[in-house]
């Protein structure tokens, strides 16, 4: 298909983890994503998350755990260089995310470490809080402390883009204060949709403003809170663009780390149904191709340099 995807969040290796699925099941599977239904695209590039909670790993350290299941099945692109090159080969073009620094001990060590493995970026918090920041679900009124901004300017330096998404609104708009490039790289518009969970508009145009992206997020809790259609995905798209976001939105599908999809939304491979979807709204193919593809590979071409 003449379609090219990069998707922002996917929690494909902590699916496979936890079903105890065996090395090779990224290739096919009957999860939301895999390399078989990906590669379908003109070209496909996605960020894999890296994310787990303490009690899903009986002792062992998370990070390492899902690493290892990564590296087993893919080899983490660095640099828009690289990826280009997998694309080339007819490859996915795969990146590295940690959802959640509480996955690494919030450690600056650990962060280097993991860069130096291949992570280009970060999402500072999931659900629950911690010594960083406040999340959206748990001390939503914290923002980042002294330690969580030495933290994001860490990650900066390293070449490690910087995700909000899950972060407390008072974090966000700490790390938009910082002067970096920034995504939230699978949330919605929270005045379409009014979840703590999605971006106010104010938020949005930070994002915009520090050439970052935000990625829409297919999960039906986020899109409307009920039973969820396409048209609900356009709803959200259509607000961000109003907001002058042709060059900021994109796409964050949260799959394999959702249980509620829009109907006719199974998988990776029905993303292609969305990019049709804006095409029969009359959206012409440079403005779906910056969606579905370019606006974050720019980013990563922007800040994942070294």
């Amino acid at each position: 298909m003449d379609i090219p995807l990069f998707d922002g969040h996917s929690d494909a290796i902590l699916r496979l983890y936890v079903d105890g699925a065996p090395v090779g099941a990224l290739k096919k599977n009957d999860n939301h994503v895999d390399l078989e239904r990906g590669l379908r695209y003109s070209k496909y590039a996605q960020f894999f998350a890296l994310f787990g909670l303490p009690e899903m790993f009986r002792g062992r350290d998370g990070f390492e755990e899902l690493y290892k299941r990564f590296i087993a099945e893919l080899s983490p692109c660095r640099t828009a260089e690289e990826a280009r090159t997998a694309m080339e080969e007819g490859r996915c073009a795969a990146f590295l995310s940690i959802e959640g620094a509480g996955l690494i001990d919030c450690d600056p060590g650990r962060l280097e470490q993991a860069y130096e493995k291949g992570v280009r970026s970060i999402c500072l918090s999931w659900n629950r809080a911690t010594r960083l920041c406040g999340s959206s679900a748990e001390d939503p009124d914290r923002g980042l402390s002294a330690e969580g901004r030495e933290f994001v300017r860490l990650a900066d330096r390293l070449g490690m883009i910087v995700d909000v998404s899950h972060l407390s609104d008072a974090g966000v708009y700490d790390v938009a204060r910082m002067g970096i490039p920034f995504i939230a790289s699978h949330s919605n518009s929270r005045a379409v949709y009014p979840h703590p969970r999605n971006l106010d508009d104010d938020m949005f145009r930070a994002i915009r403003d520090s050439g970052g992206t935000a990625g829409l997020n297919l999960y039906a809790d986020f899109l409307c809170g009920g039973r969820a259609a396409i048209e609900d995905v356009i709803r959200h798209a259509e607000h961000f663009l109003e907001l002058g976001g042709e060059k900021t939105l994109a796409i964050g599908g949260d799959l394999d780390g959702c249980d509620r999809l829009p109907e006719g939304i199974e998988g990776i491979q029905d993303v292609a149904k969305l990019y049709r979807a804006f095409a029969d709204r009359g959206y012409g193919k440079e403005l779906l191709d910056d969606i579905f593809f370019n606006n974050l590979m720019r980013v990563v071409e922007l800040v994942c340099t070294i």
